[in-house]
Protein backbone atom coordinates (compact mmCIF):
# COMPACT_ATOMS: atom_id res chain seq x y z
CA UNK A 1 0.00 0.00 0.00
CA UNK A 2 1.36 3.42 -0.91
CA UNK A 3 0.37 6.87 0.28
CA UNK A 4 1.59 10.41 -0.35
CA UNK A 5 1.70 12.69 2.70
CA UNK A 6 1.61 16.44 3.03
CA UNK A 7 2.26 16.72 6.76
CA UNK A 8 5.26 17.97 8.72
CA UNK A 9 5.86 20.65 6.09
CA UNK A 10 7.08 18.03 3.63
CA UNK A 11 5.37 16.96 0.43
CA UNK A 12 6.23 14.65 -2.42
CA UNK A 13 7.33 16.92 -5.24
CA UNK A 14 7.93 14.28 -7.88
CA UNK A 15 4.86 12.24 -8.63
CA UNK A 16 4.15 9.06 -6.70
CA UNK A 17 5.34 5.50 -6.27
CA UNK A 18 4.47 2.69 -8.65
CA UNK A 19 2.64 -0.27 -7.18
CA UNK A 20 4.78 -3.41 -7.38
CA UNK A 21 5.42 -6.76 -5.74
CA UNK A 22 8.47 -8.90 -5.07
CA UNK A 23 9.08 -11.58 -7.71
CA UNK A 24 8.56 -14.37 -5.14
CA UNK A 25 5.27 -12.84 -3.99
CA UNK A 26 6.39 -12.67 -0.35
CA UNK A 27 5.70 -9.68 1.90
CA UNK A 28 8.38 -9.64 4.62
CA UNK A 29 7.27 -6.15 5.72
CA UNK A 30 3.55 -6.90 5.87
CA UNK A 31 2.00 -4.72 8.57
CA UNK A 32 4.87 -2.22 8.71
CA UNK A 33 4.20 1.50 8.28
CA UNK A 34 7.27 3.30 6.93
CA UNK A 35 7.72 6.92 5.91
CA UNK A 36 10.40 7.55 3.30
CA UNK A 37 11.89 10.99 2.70
CA UNK A 38 14.65 12.55 0.60
CA UNK A 39 16.20 15.89 -0.23
CA UNK A 40 14.88 17.69 -3.29
CA UNK A 41 17.66 17.22 -5.85
CA UNK A 42 17.33 14.64 -8.60
CA UNK A 43 19.56 11.87 -7.29
CA UNK A 44 18.01 12.00 -3.83
CA UNK A 45 14.47 11.85 -5.18
CA UNK A 46 15.34 8.86 -7.40
CA UNK A 47 16.96 7.03 -4.49
CA UNK A 48 13.98 7.81 -2.29
CA UNK A 49 11.59 6.50 -4.93
CA UNK A 50 13.66 3.32 -5.30
CA UNK A 51 13.61 2.73 -1.54
CA UNK A 52 9.93 3.54 -1.18
CA UNK A 53 8.84 1.41 -4.13
CA UNK A 54 10.88 -1.57 -2.96
CA UNK A 55 9.74 -1.38 0.65
CA UNK A 56 6.12 -1.15 -0.52
CA UNK A 57 6.65 -4.14 -2.81
CA UNK A 58 7.84 -6.01 0.28
CA UNK A 59 4.48 -5.35 1.93
CA UNK A 60 5.02 -2.12 3.87
CA UNK A 61 2.50 0.69 3.99
CA UNK A 62 4.81 3.40 2.64
CA UNK A 63 4.23 7.13 3.02
CA UNK A 64 6.11 9.05 0.35
CA UNK A 65 7.76 12.28 1.53
CA UNK A 66 10.48 12.41 -1.08
CA UNK A 67 11.59 15.78 -2.38
CA UNK A 68 11.80 17.70 0.90
CA UNK A 69 12.98 21.27 0.25
CA UNK A 70 16.48 21.75 1.63
CA UNK A 71 18.78 19.24 3.30
CA UNK A 72 17.69 20.32 6.78
CA UNK A 73 14.02 19.51 6.17
CA UNK A 74 14.48 15.79 5.58
CA UNK A 75 17.19 15.52 8.22
CA UNK A 76 15.20 17.28 10.93
CA UNK A 77 12.05 15.33 10.12
CA UNK A 78 13.91 12.08 10.66
CA UNK A 79 15.54 13.32 13.86
CA UNK A 80 12.09 14.27 15.16
CA UNK A 81 10.79 10.79 14.36
CA UNK A 82 8.40 12.02 11.66
CA UNK A 83 10.11 10.03 8.91
CA UNK A 84 11.84 6.68 9.04
CA UNK A 85 14.06 6.03 6.02
CA UNK A 86 16.20 8.16 3.74
CA UNK A 87 19.40 8.02 1.75
CA UNK A 88 22.31 10.10 2.99
CA UNK A 89 25.99 10.59 2.20
CA UNK A 90 28.82 9.77 4.56
CA UNK A 91 30.68 12.99 3.74
CA UNK A 92 27.57 15.00 4.58
CA UNK A 93 27.22 13.22 7.90
CA UNK A 94 30.86 13.81 8.77
CA UNK A 95 31.34 17.42 7.65
CA UNK A 96 27.88 18.99 7.70
CA UNK A 97 25.98 17.21 10.47
CA UNK A 98 28.89 16.65 12.86
CA UNK A 99 31.27 19.40 11.76
CA UNK A 100 34.30 17.11 11.67
CA UNK A 101 37.36 18.32 9.79
CA UNK A 102 39.55 15.23 9.79
CA UNK A 103 40.21 14.09 6.22
CA UNK A 104 39.37 10.40 5.83
CA UNK A 105 39.88 8.98 2.36
CA UNK A 106 38.86 5.38 3.03
CA UNK A 107 35.09 4.99 2.37
CA UNK A 108 34.65 2.16 4.86
CA UNK A 109 36.50 3.94 7.65
CA UNK A 110 34.47 7.10 7.11
CA UNK A 111 31.19 5.18 7.11
CA UNK A 112 32.13 3.38 10.33
CA UNK A 113 32.90 6.66 12.08
CA UNK A 114 29.68 8.29 10.92
CA UNK A 115 27.70 5.14 11.76
CA UNK A 116 29.04 5.06 15.31
CA UNK A 117 28.44 8.79 15.96
CA UNK A 118 24.91 8.69 14.57
CA UNK A 119 24.02 5.57 16.54
CA UNK A 120 25.26 7.13 19.77
CA UNK A 121 24.00 10.69 19.30
CA UNK A 122 20.81 10.28 17.27
CA UNK A 123 19.71 6.63 17.46
CA UNK A 124 20.00 6.41 13.69
CA UNK A 125 21.31 3.33 11.88
CA UNK A 126 23.51 4.03 8.86
CA UNK A 127 23.36 0.81 6.84
CA UNK A 128 26.44 -0.35 4.87
CA UNK A 129 26.96 2.06 1.99
CA UNK A 130 26.75 1.45 -1.71
CA UNK A 131 29.70 2.12 -3.99
CA UNK A 132 28.04 5.23 -5.43
CA UNK A 133 30.13 8.21 -4.38
CA UNK A 134 28.55 11.59 -5.09
CA UNK A 135 31.64 13.66 -4.39
CA UNK A 136 33.54 16.45 -6.09
CA UNK A 137 35.68 15.45 -9.05
CA UNK A 138 37.37 16.95 -12.08
CA UNK A 139 36.55 15.97 -15.62
CA UNK A 140 37.76 16.70 -19.13
CA UNK A 141 36.29 16.17 -22.55
CA UNK A 142 37.36 12.98 -24.29
CA UNK A 143 39.26 15.11 -26.81
CA UNK A 144 41.08 17.04 -24.08
CA UNK A 145 41.94 13.88 -22.18
CA UNK A 146 43.33 12.29 -25.33
CA UNK A 147 45.25 15.41 -26.37
CA UNK A 148 46.83 15.96 -22.96
CA UNK A 149 47.20 12.29 -22.08
CA UNK A 150 45.67 12.71 -18.63
CA UNK A 151 43.65 10.21 -16.64
CA UNK A 152 44.51 11.31 -13.08
CA UNK A 153 44.86 14.56 -11.19
CA UNK A 154 48.58 13.80 -10.83
CA UNK A 155 48.74 13.82 -14.63
CA UNK A 156 47.23 17.31 -14.59
CA UNK A 157 49.90 18.44 -12.14
CA UNK A 158 52.57 17.29 -14.59
CA UNK A 159 51.20 19.29 -17.54
CA UNK A 160 52.76 22.54 -18.77
CA UNK A 161 51.37 25.55 -16.91
CA UNK A 162 49.36 26.83 -19.89
CA UNK A 163 47.46 23.51 -20.01
CA UNK A 164 46.43 23.63 -16.33
CA UNK A 165 43.19 25.55 -16.82
CA UNK A 166 40.21 25.02 -14.53
CA UNK A 167 36.52 25.89 -14.38
CA UNK A 168 35.09 25.90 -10.85
CA UNK A 169 32.26 27.56 -8.96
CA UNK A 170 32.65 30.11 -6.18
CA UNK A 171 31.72 27.69 -3.41
CA UNK A 172 34.32 25.12 -4.42
CA UNK A 173 36.96 27.84 -4.67
CA UNK A 174 36.35 28.98 -1.10
CA UNK A 175 35.64 25.64 0.64
CA UNK A 176 38.09 24.40 3.25
CA UNK A 177 38.01 21.06 1.43
CA UNK A 178 37.86 22.66 -2.01
CA UNK A 179 40.09 23.92 -4.80
CA UNK A 180 43.05 25.54 -3.05
CA UNK A 181 43.71 22.67 -0.63
CA UNK A 182 43.32 20.28 -3.58
CA UNK A 183 46.06 22.10 -5.49
CA UNK A 184 48.26 21.92 -2.41
CA UNK A 185 47.62 18.20 -2.04
CA UNK A 186 48.82 17.70 -5.60
CA UNK A 187 51.82 19.97 -5.21
CA UNK A 188 50.53 22.73 -7.51
CA UNK A 189 51.02 26.23 -6.04
CA UNK A 190 48.15 28.63 -6.67
CA UNK A 191 48.71 32.15 -7.98
CA UNK A 192 52.11 31.14 -9.27
CA UNK A 193 53.61 31.08 -12.74
CA UNK A 194 55.04 27.66 -11.88
CA UNK A 195 51.71 26.29 -10.68
CA UNK A 196 48.28 27.69 -11.47
CA UNK A 197 48.21 31.43 -12.22
CA UNK A 198 44.94 33.16 -11.37
CA UNK A 199 44.26 33.69 -15.07
CA UNK A 200 44.06 29.89 -15.46
CA UNK A 201 41.04 29.64 -13.16
CA UNK A 202 37.57 30.65 -14.38
CA UNK A 203 34.79 30.85 -11.82
CA UNK A 204 31.27 30.29 -13.13
CA UNK A 205 27.92 28.80 -12.22
CA UNK A 206 28.23 25.07 -11.57
CA UNK A 207 25.68 24.26 -14.27
CA UNK A 208 27.71 26.01 -16.95
CA UNK A 209 30.92 24.21 -16.01
CA UNK A 210 29.82 20.98 -17.69
CA UNK A 211 29.28 22.53 -21.12
CA UNK A 212 32.43 24.65 -20.84
CA UNK A 213 34.44 21.53 -20.01
CA UNK A 214 32.90 19.65 -22.91
CA UNK A 215 33.94 22.48 -25.25
CA UNK A 216 37.42 22.66 -23.74
CA UNK A 217 36.99 26.42 -23.39
CA UNK A 218 37.81 28.39 -21.33
CA UNK A 219 39.18 25.42 -19.41
CA UNK A 220 40.60 21.98 -19.96
CA UNK A 221 39.37 20.67 -16.60
CA UNK A 222 36.03 21.32 -14.90
CA UNK A 223 34.69 20.66 -11.43
CA UNK A 224 31.85 18.12 -11.54
CA UNK A 225 29.83 15.98 -9.19
CA UNK A 226 30.83 12.40 -9.81
CA UNK A 227 27.33 10.95 -10.32
CA UNK A 228 25.93 13.76 -12.49
CA UNK A 229 23.99 12.58 -15.54
CA UNK A 230 25.65 15.20 -17.73
CA UNK A 231 28.97 13.35 -17.51
CA UNK A 232 28.01 10.57 -19.96
CA UNK A 233 25.67 12.85 -21.89
CA UNK A 234 28.52 15.24 -22.72
CA UNK A 235 31.14 12.48 -23.08
CA UNK A 236 33.20 13.77 -20.18
CA UNK A 237 35.99 11.73 -18.65
CA UNK A 238 36.24 11.85 -14.86
CA UNK A 239 39.84 12.03 -13.70
CA UNK A 240 41.04 9.70 -10.98
CA UNK A 241 41.71 11.35 -7.64
CA UNK A 242 44.83 9.23 -7.25
CA UNK A 243 46.00 10.93 -4.05
CA UNK A 244 42.57 10.39 -2.47
CA UNK A 245 42.06 14.06 -1.69
CA UNK A 246 38.29 14.26 -1.98
CA UNK A 247 36.24 13.06 0.97
CA UNK A 248 34.01 10.08 0.12
CA UNK A 249 30.30 10.85 -0.15
CA UNK A 250 29.12 7.25 -0.21
CA UNK A 251 25.38 6.72 -0.38
CA UNK A 252 23.96 4.99 2.71
CA UNK A 253 20.40 4.21 3.75
CA UNK A 254 19.65 5.76 7.15
CA UNK A 255 16.92 4.19 9.27
CA UNK A 256 15.63 5.18 12.68
CA UNK A 257 16.95 2.47 15.01
CA UNK A 258 13.55 1.84 16.60
CA UNK A 259 12.08 1.18 13.15
CA UNK A 260 14.95 -1.14 12.24
CA UNK A 261 14.56 -3.00 15.53
CA UNK A 262 10.87 -3.51 14.79
CA UNK A 263 11.50 -4.51 11.16
CA UNK A 264 15.05 -5.89 10.81
CA UNK A 265 14.18 -7.12 7.30
CA UNK A 266 14.73 -3.54 6.12
CA UNK A 267 18.48 -4.02 6.34
CA UNK A 268 18.56 -6.97 3.94
CA UNK A 269 16.15 -5.31 1.55
CA UNK A 270 18.21 -2.13 1.40
CA UNK A 271 21.41 -4.13 1.00
CA UNK A 272 19.86 -5.67 -2.12
CA UNK A 273 19.48 -2.14 -3.48
CA UNK A 274 22.83 -0.77 -2.29
CA UNK A 275 24.81 -3.64 -3.77
CA UNK A 276 23.53 -2.75 -7.26
CA UNK A 277 24.23 0.98 -7.18
CA UNK A 278 27.42 2.68 -8.35
CA UNK A 279 28.49 5.90 -10.04
CA UNK A 280 27.71 4.68 -13.56
CA UNK A 281 24.21 3.51 -12.60
CA UNK A 282 23.44 6.81 -10.89
CA UNK A 283 24.74 8.85 -13.83
CA UNK A 284 22.39 6.97 -16.12
CA UNK A 285 19.38 7.32 -13.79
CA UNK A 286 20.09 11.00 -13.09
CA UNK A 287 20.45 11.66 -16.81
CA UNK A 288 17.06 10.11 -17.56
CA UNK A 289 15.48 12.71 -15.28
CA UNK A 290 17.66 15.79 -15.80
CA UNK A 291 18.35 15.38 -19.51
CA UNK A 292 15.52 13.22 -20.89
CA UNK A 293 12.85 14.74 -18.66
CA UNK A 294 11.48 11.49 -17.24
CA UNK A 295 9.67 11.31 -13.91
CA UNK A 296 11.84 10.11 -10.98
CA UNK A 297 9.17 7.64 -9.90
CA UNK A 298 9.09 6.09 -13.37
CA UNK A 299 12.88 5.90 -13.51
CA UNK A 300 13.05 4.26 -10.09
CA UNK A 301 10.38 1.70 -10.98
CA UNK A 302 11.92 0.89 -14.38
CA UNK A 303 15.31 0.30 -12.76
CA UNK A 304 13.86 -2.02 -10.11
CA UNK A 305 12.06 -4.00 -12.82
CA UNK A 306 15.19 -4.16 -15.00
CA UNK A 307 17.17 -5.52 -12.06
CA UNK A 308 14.56 -8.20 -11.48
CA UNK A 309 13.79 -6.85 -8.02
CA UNK A 310 10.08 -6.13 -8.50
CA UNK A 311 7.22 -6.97 -10.82
CA UNK A 312 4.35 -4.66 -11.73
CA UNK A 313 1.43 -5.21 -9.39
Amino acid sequence: MIAVLGGCGLISSSGTLHSARLPNGKEPLHGASITVTSKAFTEQVILGKIAGTYLAAAGADVKDMTGAPGAASSRQAQLRGETDVQWEYTGTGWVVYHERTEAISDPTELWEKVRDIEAKDNDLAWLPPSSLNNTYAFAASEETAKRTGVSTLSDVAALPVDQRTFCIDDEFFSRSDGFLPMLKAYGIPFDSEEGVPQRNVTRMDSGVIYTATAKGSPCNFGMVFSTDGRIPNLDLKVLEDDRKYFLPYSGSVVVRQSVLDAHPQIADLMETISSRLNDDVMRELNGRVDIDGEDPGDVAFDWLVSEGLVKPD
